[in-house]
């Protein structure tokens, strides 16, 4: 080699290299002129490069193939490499030179290849880079995902450009009930196309992630906030072009409009705001946007307390089962009861809306709800042990047990142990929205009905989905809300008189048996009749009552009714 062409080979080396390892942003134009460069410098004809995720990738030919040059003069093989990585992918790479041209020197074919090689280590690397990036900061569904999030907001605190933001996470809304509706590819479809209009709004002034299943955090200019709340609102997303189908989306979000000022040391302090945000979206019936205030944090720290104090109540002893009367309204004889759960500290009775939420919110709902189970059979055993009769109790189980593979388990040993025939116990169960839940509901319920223990809709009219959750899963007793009792100040025109006479006469010729919640007045005591709904539960016979005043009720067996 010449010194001009040994200088100009070590010049063009050395570029490459610094191309290679500049810690700036890699510039990949830069790079193939360099290595145009070099294989003009030995007349080389064509360089390409292959990439495989993995050894069976490559056998299928499934990697991407680069020909970073290719002067259309010759397509001879004059140097092959191979490489594979400790992490089993592999890259490959091969050098062409024209036909008539003479073979490389053996000082020119060294150089060639010490090129190649540094060439296929970085490319090694920076695949493996690119692979890194889309396994950590995408999902398997190719949307940027949490930590992708999370660097974003670094990279902009950095800059100094958190202030003049909002952050909003939301979720969408029943989108379980969507997919059962029309298929869970034709969800995908929505989602995706849900979320790249609200990408499409933000644009280059902000970001939006999922964060896991139907829920998304978004980051963007506080100016857009409005637009992007209308899109929260719902609008009709198109599922199949071809038949011009479409379906309404909505979503509820929590939402943080940063402050001017606002510095951000770490991106928990962002999170900690708004997420609790959009969790009190999510369980808010009547607001579907919540925004952050101050006193969510004294209700974080609420939570926090609460969660520890019911974990040295449970240790006290301080839960009791408490005892509302269910009454047939043609006798007035106490026919059953349901169990409700007070928490007594300090001599005082702690209300169930101050704690029960709360522990909704975790498993600590599903420990409380075994420990009342337990305390109901132990009374029922008390009661049969001492001679008197029994009436059936229901216990209200929450939607956090359908995650329990082993809740029948659970449930029979309770019982058993304390040795309760199972015809005494009821399980009350609220209504679900979501697949699975739905699946477990229908299999639990069935299981225990075979088991011998009466099995209750709780709520019913609550939720979405009731008339098919009745279709499909074989309850016993459908237990009504009191939202289909009309009030003396009723101003409805009778609507709601007429949709309880249909519950009633659609559930009894079904074979339910029916139970209405929060009777009060003698109006609905007579609607009751008049429907044929005989088993009643609420303030006119009785509120919730310890176990020593609920034994006299049953020692008396029948109210008054006029």
């Amino acid at each position: 080699m010449c010194d001009v062409k040994r200088e100009e080979y070590y010049d063009l080396f050395e570029r490459l290299i610094d191309s290679m390892t500049r810690p700036s942003e890699f510039d990949r134009e830069e790079f193939v002129s360099i290595l145009a460069d070099i294989c003009e410098l030995f007349h080389l004809s064509k360089g390409v490069t292959e990439f495989y995720r993995s050894l069976s990738a490559e056998k299928e030919g499934d990697g991407e193939v680069l020909i970073d040059y290719d002067n259309g003069h010759g397509d001879k093989v004059v140097m092959f490499r191979r490489v594979v990585t400790p992490s089993m992918t592999v890259v490959k790479s091969t050098l062409y030179m024209a036909e008539n041209d003479g073979p490389l020197s053996e000082t020119d074919y060294r150089r060639v290849d010490i090129r190649l090689r540094a060439m296929l280590s970085f490319i090694s690397r920076n695949r493996l880079q690119t692979l890194v990036e889309k396994l950590g900061f995408f999902d398997d569904d190719g949307y940027p995902n949490l930590n992708f999030f999370m660097r974003y907001l670094e990279k902009m605190n950095e800059k100094g450009e958190i202030p003049g933001n909002t952050v909003l996470q939301f979720n969408l809304r029943h989108f379980s009930l969507i997919n059962r509706e029309i298929g869970r590819a034709a969800g995908d479809i929505v989602m995706r196309s849900y979320y790249d209009q609200i990408r499409k709004l933000i644009g280059n002034n902000g970001t939006i992630c999922r964060v896991g299943g139907d829920n998304f955090i978004a980051v963007f200019r506080s100016e857009l906030l409005h637009s992007v709340l209308f899109m929260i609102e719902g609008f009709p997303v198109v599922y199949d072009t071809r038949r011009e189908k479409r379906i309404m989306v909505s979503a509820c979000a929590g939402v943080f409009v940063i402050p001017d000022g606002f510095t951000m040391n770490k991106t928990s302090e962002i999170m900690g705001k708004v997420f609790p945000a959009a969790q009190e979206a999510k369980f808010n019936p009547d607001c579907n946007i919540v925004y952050y205030t101050d006193d969510m944090n004294v209700r974080k720290e609420r939570f926090m307390q609460v969660s520890k104090l019911f974990v040295e109540g449970l240790e006290k002893d301080e839960f009791r089962a408490y005892y509302q009367p269910k009454v047939d309204v043609e006798t007035g004889k106490i026919v059953g009861a349901e169990a409700l759960c007070r928490w007594i500290r300090d001599g005082r009775i702690v209300p169930p809306a101050e704690f029960i939420p709360i522990l909704e919110q975790n498993t600590d709902i599903c420990r409380l709800d075994y420990r009342m189970l337990d305390m109901v059979c132990l009374d029922i055993r008390r009661w049969l042990d001492e001679g008197r009769e029994p009436v059936r109790v229901s216990v209200n189980l929450s939607r956090k047990h359908l995650i329990d593979v082993d809740l029948l388990e659970h449930l029979l040993k309770i019982i058993d142990d304390n040795g309760v025939p199972h015809k005494y116990i009821e399980l009350e169960l609220t209504e679900t929205t979501t697949d699975v839940e739905f699946r477990e509901l229908k299999r639990i319920v069935g299981a225990l009905r075979a088991e011998g223990i009466c099995v209750t809709v709780d709520d019913f009219g609550m939720g979405y989905s009731s008339l098919n959750l009745i279709r499909e899963v074989p309850w016993d007793v459908l237990k009504l809300d009191r939202c289909f009792l009309p009030v003396e100040e009723s101003s409805d025109g009778g609507v709601t008189e007429v949709m309880f006479s249909h519950v009633i006469s659609m559930a009894q010729s079904m074979g339910l048996e029916c139970v209405a919640e929060g009777v009060e007045t003698e109006k609905q005591i007579e609607l009751l009749r008049n429907n044929k709904c005989r088993i009643a539960q609420g303030f006119y016979f009785d509120k919730p009552l310890p176990v020593e005043e609920f034994e006299k009720r049953l020692q008396m067996r029948s109210y008054h009714i006029e």
